[in-house]
């Protein structure tokens, strides 16, 4: 099974280089495979440069992809971050 779910970036500077470590230090917990898209790129979740090259703006609507062993643990955790503005703003 695989879990897939658009969220969008909600804070206010984007998903720059210190949510993006965030993101990929959590996803690197889990074993499974993480995916994020915008438009048609598709990156690997555990990746810095590959979120990185996302480009991803407040507003911007990314597809979180998880698939394997703890997926879903790994996809609640993940979006648990990104609803909590990857600790960043207040």
């Amino acid at each position: 099974m695989t879990v897939r779910v658009d969220y969008p970036i909600i804070n206010q500077l984007g998903l720059h280089a210190r949510p993006s470590a965030k993101f990929v230090s959590l996803s690197a917990r889990y074993p499974c495979a993480v995916w994020l898209e915008r438009n048609d790129q598709r990156v690997n979740g555990k990746s810095i440069m590959g979120l990185m090259t996302l480009a991803a703006a407040q507003g911007t609507v990314l597809t979180l992809e998880t698939e394997g062993e703890q997926e879903q643990a790994c996809a609640d955790a993940l979006l648990a971050l990104a609803a909590d503005r990857f600790g960043e703003d207040t």
